[in-house]
């Protein structure tokens, strides 16, 4: 984890870039394999990661076998175990509380979204 402050991404990259960042690294240390691409959204309370190309070899050949409710099935197992670490870089990135973590998966095209509801933000 980042030694950084809470509310201050490392390395001086911007909170979307450091989100991105960390959900790929976690998602590779996990399946062995991450997505080669993620663009992450912040809205008031809302951030968004949204993910593709994330399925590994072997998911993609269950998939194309008819397989494809089980490799969803599995993509949810892992998001399910991951649901801690997700949401404890999420709040150290954004230095806000998650209140709500979501995901959901697409096999064709492949896609996925991490979806985190954040504490309202203290008014000033």
């Amino acid at each position: 984890m980042s030694s950084e402050p809470p509310g201050h991404p490392p390395d001086g990259q911007s909170p979307t870039a450091a989100i991105s960042n960390a959900i790929v690294r976690l998602l590779a240390e996990s399946t062995g394999r991450g997505p080669t691409q993620a663009r992450t959204t912040i809205d008031r309370d809302l951030v968004v990661v949204l993910l593709a190309n994330a399925l590994t070899k072997g998911e993609r050949y269950l998939a194309n076998n008819g397989r494809t409710q089980q490799v969803l099935d599995m993509r949810r197992a892992y998001q399910d175990a991951m649901t801690d670490e997700c949401s404890v870089a999420v709040e150290q990135i954004t230095g806000r509380k998650v209140v709500a973590f979501m995901s959901a998966n697409h096999v064709d095209p492949d896609l996925a979204a991490e979806i985190f509801v954040l504490e309202p933000a203290k008014e000033a």
